[in-house]
């Protein structure tokens, strides 16, 4: 089964008031505390973010980024640290990417696992990003990512959808 994910995580309050300042935001509440905007395409053509694609390299090499989505991440991140993630895999393999800002700047990553690699010690990028946040492994999760819910969409459209 593919899964898809392109998001912003961070705690629900935060997240909360990043979504008044984005009409286009749909917030989708995780575990622990978390909360998820998918990076939809309405969310991502939202006029606050300047509307547009951003240019290579820019948003931690997340090509998607619209111009203004790092400038909104970085200033919101001076209230508590944002992770930026992102996933593709298709029958078992795939790629992750993922950053956190935190006190407006770029506080780790970007991190990338390639296809067919092997994971570090510390886990996945998007774990490594959500225990940076605070979130933690439960009873009975093997990783962050499971812990806070994030298998219950596939796809960013299906969290857009449930925002």
């Amino acid at each position: 089964m593919p899964y898809e994910l392109q998001a912003l995580i961070g705690s629900a309050e935060l997240l909360a008031v990043a979504a008044a300042e984005v009409p286009a935001a749909r917030l989708s509440p995780l575990s622990q505390g978390l909360a998820l905007i998918p990076a939809t395409p309405a969310f991502l053509s939202a006029p606050q973010l300047g509307g547009s694609e951003g240019a290579p390299g820019c948003g931690a090499g997340f090509a998607w980024f619209p111009a203004g989505l790092e400038l909104r991440i970085a200033a919101w991140s001076k209230a508590g640290p944002i992770a930026c993630v992102e996933a593709d895999y298709f029958g078992g393999s795939g790629t992750q990417r993922a950053a956190v800002w935190a006190d407006g700047r770029l506080d780790l990553g970007p991190l990338l696992s390639a296809e067919f690699a092997p994971l570090p010690p510390e886990g996945s990028p998007i774990s490594r990003a959500l225990r940076r946040i605070g979130a933690r492994v439960d009873a009975g999760c093997t990783d962050e990512f499971e812990a806070v819910g994030l298998a219950a969409h596939s796809s960013t459209a299906g969290w857009g959808a449930a925002g």
